[in-house]
């Protein structure tokens, strides 16, 4: 007699009509009821593997049968899995993953769901406050953040509260528990005279109309990365928000924006518009701020932030993170006049409630401002005539920006040969070859511009050949490569090397290096040239 096969194993049995039947569950309905697959054939053997593959192609797990003695870890796994991931962000689901999988199913996972209790609960969230962190402890302490610790018990909430909706538990055990208290972070801003200083210093550090346009629009660090050029009309100025970059695995992908109010539409000033209109000149890329390695993709967020400290401290500035630059431009915002429902339009809150909830100290401010004007307009029947102050122009910052070994890419390079003599140079790389330039100056300030110009030609001619315009290499290019260029252009036919070696005089190998690369350029599927 054959034995019994294990649970989760499936069913094997000869039908009526002489074949073998294969059967396994792989899931379970909303009342708890099995759902099977089966599959057929002619022999037992044949039926055993056709069943195996069949369970393979349900990713071999075992199904999940949701009842209420199964084990909390089970349904932890089960909830996010089934009812949580799929309406998440990339983003949010690594976080989520991280409080159920290195948290709470370690640590709770093996307790039964309806006899989890509102004491194992808040056992659990002490002992992760005092002892839960697993990553930093030895710079950071063993303890929990008091913002994680309340992250944790938010999705085990929420996970509790659909096992009540299923009629799993009675009650959520997690609806009482104590919880560190919240503690709001502390809101940075950049006095005027920081962020002449900062923007000096950036524009040094070729990092200027990025920085520009967040202090000028408050938009978030991920929308500001996602802009494309056609997000952008310079005709109305109108600039479409709908997209964020995040970093996921560590690769970096486009996603949806935060909320829905994110999607929006905002008006940059004309001063913005014509810092981007120049910047767009030297930029080769969809991408407003494309990635310096690679123009096809967005700037890494982490190397904006690590940037955005180098030119804060290189600048004089207190060290503030990237969001307060958004804070620094509601700030002004509202001080400036502003009203609260436009200034939640504009930096994409859900509501005018969560504007005044985050600059309530401002708008207590200008409360309190208008407060006293009413006042002293009841108080005093003939108030006294005010002397109209004349706005006093912004005091220009002597601030010199520091000069670092580093220079931004694209912008060659600039030494001082001797005490009479400074050489500018530019040497990208055009098709895999390195083509190189050089200009000559007294004054290391004729040379910078004198470089300028000679960057510009070279990437209109660099451009041109992109493009198709023009036919001629840059110098730098191989003259081989250029003559076996002119001879397939001449001759489109001739696809035999040995031939065109014999017609041009030269080896064969030579022919071989160049043809493919130079056959994809006369189709024009040239690789597009690297940013400069």
């Amino acid at each position: 007699m054959a034995g019994k096969r294990k649970r989760g194993e499936g069913t094997v049995r000869l039908r009526k009509d002489g074949r073998w039947e294969g059967r396994v569950v792989v899931g379970y309905d909303e009342a708890g009821n099995p759902k099977t697959k089966n599959v057929l054939a002619k022999t037992k053997k044949e039926c055993v593997e056709k069943l195996e593959q069949l369970k393979e192609q349900c990713d071999g797990r075992r199904p999940t049968q949701v009842r209420p003695d199964m084990p909390f870890g089970v349904w932890m796994d089960y909830w996010y899995q089934n009812f949580s991931k799929p309406r998440l962000r990339p983003t949010t689901q690594l976080g989520y993953e991280g409080w159920i999988y290195n948290h709470l199913i370690p640590g709770l996972g093996s307790i039964q769901l309806n006899r989890l209790t509102q004491a194992d609960l808040q056992q659990f969230f002490r002992t992760i406050k005092e002892s839960g962190r697993k990553s930093n402890a030895e710079k950071r302490g063993k303890g929990m953040a008091d913002r994680s610790v309340r992250s944790c018990h938010a999705v085990c909430q929420m996970a509790l509260d659909r096992a009540v909706e299923e009629k799993l538990i009675h009650g959520n055990p997690a609806a009482g528990c104590r919880l560190p208290p919240i503690k709001g972070r502390e809101m940075q801003v950049l006095t005027q005279e920081e962020m002449r200083r900062f923007l000096i210093q950036a524009k040094a550090e070729g990092m200027y109309e990025l920085f520009l346009l967040d202090l000028t629009t408050g938009m978030r660090r991920g929308e500001l990365l996602a802009l494309r050029w056609d997000d952008l009309d310079f005709a109305t100025g109108k600039l479409r928000i709908d997209k964020q970059v995040c970093p996921v695995g560590g690769k970096l992908i486009i996603s949806e924006p935060k909320t829905k109010a994110a999607n929006r539409t905002i008006i940059l000033p004309p001063a913005m518009l014509e810092v981007l209109a120049e910047y767009k000149k030297g930029i080769f890329s969809d991408l407003i701020f494309p990635s310096r390695v690679k123009p096809d993709q967005p700037i890494d967020p982490g190397y904006v932030r690590k940037r955005l400290q180098v030119i804060l401290k290189r600048a004089g500035c207190k060290s503030v993170r990237f969001h307060d630059l958004r804070h620094t431009f509601a700030t002004m915002s509202l001080e400036n006049g502003m009203d609260v429902k436009t200034l939640s339009t504009i930096i994409g809150h859900v509501s005018s409630a969560t504007t005044l909830n985050t600059y309530t100290h401002i708008t207590d401010a200008m409360r309190q401002s208008a407060a006293d004007k009413i006042d002293r307009g009841i108080g005093r029947a003939e108030p006294k005539p005010r002397q109209e102050s004349v706005p006093q122009k912004p005091v220009p910052s002597t601030f010199r920006a520091h000069k670092g070994q580093r220079r931004k890419p694209g912008t060659g390079c600039v030494s001082q040969i001797n005490d009479h003599l400074w050489e500018g140079r530019y040497s990208p790389i055009v098709n895999g070859k390195r083509m190189a330039r050089n200009v000559y100056a007294t004054t290391e300030a004729e040379c910078e511009a004198k470089l300028a110009e000679l960057i510009r030609e070279m990437k209109a001619e660099i451009a041109a050949l992109r493009s198709g315009a023009s036919t001629e290499y840059p110098d730098g290019v191989s003259p081989k490569k250029k003559a076996i260029t002119a001879y397939l252009r001449k001759h489109p036919g001739v696809t035999n090397k040995a031939k065109i070696a014999r017609d041009l005089n030269m080896d064969r190998t030579t022919v071989q290096r160049y043809y493919d690369e130079i056959r994809a350029e006369l189709r024009g599927e040239e690789s597009p040239v690297p940013q400069m």
